[in-house]
């Protein structure tokens, strides 16, 4: 009796993990043109914070690449080949990524990565994957720096020809952020930065338009990362009677100080970039984030008409976490290397001797994805340059609106 049991029992798992196979858990494979398995196998990585105070954007750059991944191995888009997804986890650091980049690397299957979130991961990640000619395409990444090189503003030069991205750089988001201020009637604005590469190009964008179209930047402090008592440079900001904030870094931090702002009696707006922009800054803010904002990459998602595909797509395909900040730019990116994929693939050997075709590919990319038209200029950089300025209301970010400078 226990004997059939343990059968049943067997047979039970066996169909649950067919099920839930095709259910966003991973991805699928493709079928010949003949019907039959596929004979060759590519992976795609992904570099990105799976855990840790980032991982709700990492975990939706992740399944938005899967999403990508299964409908293209649905669809047999390579045929012989079926597609596979590679993730790592960067942990939000750069030393982490740079480890996740090195293990990528040595998988002779992988043929591109997705990634990385935070800018200064990239700029660990980057180094690695050029060398084993491995196509990187961020979502997230908007350091100018990256595709331009130190000298972007006066002498930019693409250092690295594996990178691209399908976010729009921190220059239009910044050069947006500021316009959007002195139209609002600020003329004296505080920055704060968390010394980290996205934050502080960020706020030296901001700063830089700011003072050109006629602000005075009252006060600029920094704190670390890792802070979580604002109070010294909440007390130095507040001296200085700023109209509103702007600050370069990310949510986990962002939230807390608006809070702490307002319960000092600093009661200004708090603005940022794509990197606040997160139902989590709401969350540890309270009611003290009404009336901030934030600046983020692309149209609004769940508005835009060509996203629609790609939400009804990652709903039906079960995944437990929302697609996030990032989701259909992740999807994108993924779409953008199948693309090259298309090309590189179908005459290679392996996945490896196609790793040089696919970034020579990338170039002739040109297709409409869940973000609108998804195409590279010469730095490897989206020709896309669209940002959506939001603001906090009732509890929820809402639409302020959005800002094309593409031409």
């Amino acid at each position: 009796m226990r004997n059939k049991k343990l059968l049943g029992g067997a047979a039970a798992l066996l169909s649950a993990s067919l099920l839930f196979a095709g259910c966003g858990s991973r991805s699928e494979p493709a079928a010949t043109a003949t019907g039959g398995a596929a004979t060759k196998t590519a992976k795609i990585g992904v570099i990105a914070p799976l855990s840790g105070d980032l991982s709700a954007l990492g975990l939706g750059i992740r399944n938005s690449v899967d999403l990508a991944i299964q409908e293209a191995n649905k669809a047999n888009a390579i045929p012989g080949w079926k597609l596979e997804l590679a993730a790592e986890d960067d942990q939000a650091t750069p030393d982490v990524g740079k480890n996740a980049a090195t293990k990528l690397s040595s998988d002779d299957e992988v043929v591109g990565v997705v990634g990385a979130l935070n800018s200064s991961v990239s700029q660990q990640v980057i180094p690695v994957l050029q060398p084993a000619r491995i196509v990187q395409v961020s979502p997230a990444n908007t350091g100018p720096s990256l595709t331009m090189g130190a000298d972007f503003l006066t002498a930019p030069k693409r250092p690295y020809d594996n990178f691209f991205r399908t976010c729009t750089t921190d220059l239009i988001q910044g050069k947006v952020a500021a316009q959007y201020l002195l139209e609002s009637g600020i003329k004296q604005l505080a920055t704060i930065h968390d010394k980290k590469i996205y934050g502080q190009g960020l706020v030296g964008a901001v700063t830089e338009n700011f003072k050109a179209g006629g602000g005075t930047i009252v006060a600029a402090e920094t704190i670390n990362p890792d802070d979580k008592d604002f109070g010294p440079v909440v007390t130095k900001v507040k001296g200085a009677n700023p109209q509103a904030v702007f600050y370069g870094g990310e949510y986990p931090q962002a939230g807390p100080l608006s809070k702490q702002m307002k319960a000092a009696g600093l009661k200004v707006a708090l603005m940022g970039g794509d990197g606040i922009f997160d139902p989590t800054f709401i969350e540890l803010a309270g009611d003290a984030a009404n009336n901030d904002l934030a600046t983020s990459v692309g149209e609004p998602v769940d508005t835009a008409e060509s996203a629609q595909a790609f939400i009804a797509a990652y709903k039906a395909a079960g995944f437990e976490e929302p697609y996030a900040a990032y989701g259909a730019q992740s999807y994108d990116a993924a779409k953008a290397i199948i693309e090259s994929l298309k090309t590189s693939l179908p005459s290679a050997a392996d996945a490896k001797s196609a790793r040089e075709a696919t970034i020579a590919g990338m170039a002739k990319v040109s297709f409409t994805g869940a973000t609108g038209q998804v195409a590279f200029d010469e730095f490897g950089d989206t020709k896309s340059k669209v940002i959506t300025i939001y603001k906090v209301e009732s509890g929820k970010w809402a639409t302020v609106k959005t800002v094309d400078v593409s031409s």
